[in-house]
Order: C-alpha cells, then structure tokens, then sequence
C-alpha cells in the first residue's frame, strides 16, 4: 500500500486532472440523481400550490405522482439523448472540447431549475433536469473514456475505478446537502437543485489547463508532438516509451480504419465476443436493483417502517459506505485483477440478497428484523462497491480499441439509460402500491386480531352463564340445608 502511495504522488498532475475530470464528470451524475431524493417532498408541494394558483383546483394524487416521475424520468430521457450524442461529438471534436460544452448546458439546465421557484414554473423544473439528462448523458461517456486514455498502464485500474469513485461521492455530497439542516429544506431546495452548476463552473475553468487525451492526438488526428507533450505534462519526466509504442502498434494495426459508428459497429462481426461481454456486465448492473436504491432511498426505508428523522442520516451512511468500499477498490483491482472482482462481488451481492429477502419476509413477525434489512442494504452496497463498481468500467475501457470505444459506449450508455428511465417511471407506482399492500395489511392483522379477541371474550361469556347455571342447577336439586352457595365462576377470577 505504501509503495502505490508513493507512485501516486510521483504522478501530480495527472492526479490533478482526474480531480477536474471527476467533479465535472460523473460525480455530477451522482449528485443529480441522489439530489432528487431530497427535494422530493419540496417540488411535489411546489407543484400542487403552482397548479391551485393557475387552475383554483387541487391536483389528484395519481395525477401528482405522474407529473413527479416525469420529473424523475426526463432526466434519464435526455441522458439517453446525450448519450447517443456522446460517440460523434468524443470522435469528432475530442473528450476535452466535449466536456466543456457540456459544462455550457449544464450551468443553462441549473438556471432552470434554480429561478423556477420565482417564476412559480415546474415545467422550468422539467427543462432543467432534462438539460442535465443531455449533459449527463455526454459526460458520463466522455469521462469515462478521457480517464482511461489519460493513464499509464500501471495504473490503469486505479484511474479507471475513479470515474465510478467520483459518482458515488456525488451522491454522498447530494447526501449531506439535502439534510435539513443545510440545503433540504423547503426554503432552499432550488439552490440544492443548482448546486451542480457551481461544479460545471468550476470544470469550466480548470479544464482547459490540461490536454487532451494522448491516444486521441495520435490515432485520431495523428499529432505525434502533441501527443508526446500531452504525455510529458500527465505523466512528467519519466519513461513512457512504452505506453507510446503499444500505440504506434495500434495506429499500424488500425490504419485506414476510421472511427467506426454504432449501425459500422454492430455489422462487424468481430467486436461481437466484446459486446457479448459488456452486455452481460451491464444487464447484471441493471437487475440487481442499484437503480431503484438510487432514486428512492428514502421511499424504501420508509417502507421498513425506519423512523422519518433517522432516514437521511442512514442514506448518508450508505453514500459514505459506496465510496469508502470503491477507494479501497481501486487500490486492489490492479493487484487481484477484474474477473475476480467480478465474480467475488457477484457473490456476495447474491448471498446478501437472498439473506435480505428472508429478513424482509419476517420483519412482520420480529421487529428487529428490519434493523437487519437496513445492515444488509450496507453490506450490499459494500459488495457493490468492492466488486462490480470499479471493475465494470476498466473491462468496458479495456476491451474496445480506439475506432469503437465510442460507438461501445454509446450502446452500453443506452442500456443504462433505458433501465434507469424504467425504474423512474414504475417505481413511484410500485412504492406507492407497496404502501397501500402494507397498510391494508396491517388494517387486516388489526382486524384479525379484534376478531380473535371478540372471540375469545365471547367464549369466556359463554362458559361463565354454563357455570352459574350448573350452580344454579346444583342447588335447587340439594335440599336447602346443603345447597351451595352462589360464588363467581374460577373462569371469571382468572380472566
């Protein structure tokens, strides 16, 4: 561990750039989609008081609901549109000039957002987050791939686990905003909702200080200086000659290929074991329910029945978990390599879920077992963390060669996009129907147990009136010197 601190250090400034890169790339992502969580309750009341303004009628609950997961939604919408933007605008004009216009539409989509409480305008809310879909949808490929290509080898997994570093701290950042006693309250949920226009600022700034991605100068715009200098001021004065033949062999083993594009890309055959591969590690991230954790945290803990004031602490404490667990894995992938993170994670996250199905099927039985829903949620995230999340983005930067890396990116963006658009639509339904099951669940265990009481109560009844009447019998069938006297029943004295 010293000796990979030591060689971190030796490489400031690329160091530096993955900072830049990070707080304007995907660390935006997480923020956005976490932050969410938090103005909830604020955009819903919003929404409902602008519309009683405009129209003197109060919005149905179902009808709120829709406008609400459209909210949700249009984000992943636009984030399906940048993404298929992502592999021409990368291949044509480059990671870094694409990154700084989307810092443009970024800072635009967050005045939307923050002056439409002013304007008395949820549609601006609308706009705004469907600008910030477009912009994620660029950034989250760009970064990605301006990450990997900026690195040497013998840190390639460390700089590649960072984007999905960068992501997890956004959603803790989102995280520690929207507590009530910062940004979540219902005074401030527009600055919240703007705070990731400051951060696209900040890239804005800072970005054009560094180059653009070595393997890009050379294989694209065949700029052999350039390259070299862009080299130079990442990695510093050191040998790197073989990072710079490995890509003067592709160049040769590439010549006369062009960037390929998504329809070039899925007609040849020979990417076909690659996109095999990247279909199945992102199926397998979209099915095992990280999306729906990520947008409704706090729907699902208020389903386990967690008390309101300890919910965003306990959403906080996930947040910090994912990027504690995604720290240390990027310290480890290139020592343990990316199947066996792969398949440990897997797992694990297997054997926790079918642990936390059990739990979540006794938790109306034993109270404490929703305490041990909440530690399994970590330990999953835990899971995730040390596993999947870093290793899915180096297999996805490493298999794909220069000419089809984009076109990878954009098909791969689109299958995330898709089911995170999926899981906003349904999931407020799903919360919603879940809620309703449980509460005429537990109407039916009141009911239940009112009747097996009455019951009971009514058995009782019956067996004291038989046994006064069995006395009754008793005594006047004795003669009267020997009738007993009229006591109360040992039913009635015990109950």
């Amino acid at each position: 561990m010293a000796g990979f601190l030591s060689e971190l250090v030796q490489y400031r400034k690329l160091l530096l750039m993955i900072m830049v890169l990070g707080i304007g790339g995907t660390h935006l992502s997480g923020f956005q989609m976490s932050v969410i969580n938090y103005t909830s309750p604020y955009i819903q009341k919003f929404i409902n008081e602008t519309w009683l303004e405009r129209y003197g009628s109060v919005l149905q609950q179902e009808t709120l609901t829709l406008l609400w997961s459209f909210i949700v939604s249009m984000y992943c919408v636009g984030g399906m549109i940048g993404c298929l933007c992502s592999g021409f605008l990368t291949a044509k004009y480059g990671k870094k000039k694409c990154l700084l216009f989307n810092d443009v539409v970024l800072i635009i989509a967050t005045l939307h957002t923050g002056f439409s409480r002013r304007a008395k305008s949820f549609e601006m809310i609308l706009i705004g987050r469907f600008l910030e879909g477009i912009g994620a949808g660029i950034h989250l490929n760009a970064h990605v791939q301006y990450a990997g290509e900026i690195s040497p080898k013998r840190l390639r997994g460390f700089v590649n686990v960072s984007s999905s570093v960068f992501l997890a701290l956004g959603k803790a950042v989102a995280r520690i905003l929207g507590l009530r006693d910062l940004l979540g309250t219902e005074d401030m949920w527009n600055v919240l909702l703007s705070f990731s226009g400051l951060v696209a600022l900040i890239q804005l700034v800072f970005l054009p200080f560094f180059p653009e991605s070595p393997p890009y100068l050379l294989l694209q715009k065949g700029d052999k200086p350039g390259c070299l200098k862009a080299m130079k001021q990442l990695w510093g004065e050191r040998n790197y000659l073989t990072e710079f033949d490995d890509m003067m062999k592709e160049k040769a083993i590439t010549k006369g290929t062009k960037i390929m594009n998504v329809l070039e890309m899925l007609k040849e055959p020979s990417v076909y074991p690659q996109l095999g591969i990247m279909l199945l590690i992102l199926l397998s991230l979209q099915l095992c329910g990280l999306s729906a954790i990520t947008f409704y945290t706090s729907e699902i803990f208020q389903t386990a029945n967690l008390q309101e004031s300890i919910i965003p602490y306990v959403s906080l404490g996930v947040s910090v978990s994912e990027v504690i667990s995604l720290i240390f894995c990027s310290s480890i992938i290139d020592r343990f390599g990316r199947r066996i993170l792969l398949w440990g994670g897997y797992l694990l996250m297997a054997l926790i879920l079918m642990l936390l199905e059990i739990s979540l099927l006794l938790s109306d039985q034993f109270l404490w077992m929703r305490y041990c829903s909440v530690i399994l949620i970590f330990l999953f995230i835990i899971a995730y963390g040390l596993g999947p999340a870093g290793a899915i983005t180096s297999v996805m930067n490493e298999i794909f060669t220069l000419s089809t890396r984009s076109s990878a990116f954009v098909i791969g963006g689109i299958i995330i996009w898709l089911g995170l658009t999926f899981t906003g639509m349904i999931f407020p339904f799903a919360v919603r129907l879940s809620s309703t099951c449980s509460s005429q669940k537990q109407k039916g265990n009141q009911l239940l147990k009112s009747q097996r009481n009455s019951k009971r109560a009514r058995l009782r009844r019956n067996a004291i009136r038989l046994w006064r009447r069995m006395l009754l019998k008793r005594r006047h069938s004795a003669p009267s010197s020997d009738r007993p006297p009229l006591t109360k029943s040992p039913i009635s004295k015990s109950n």
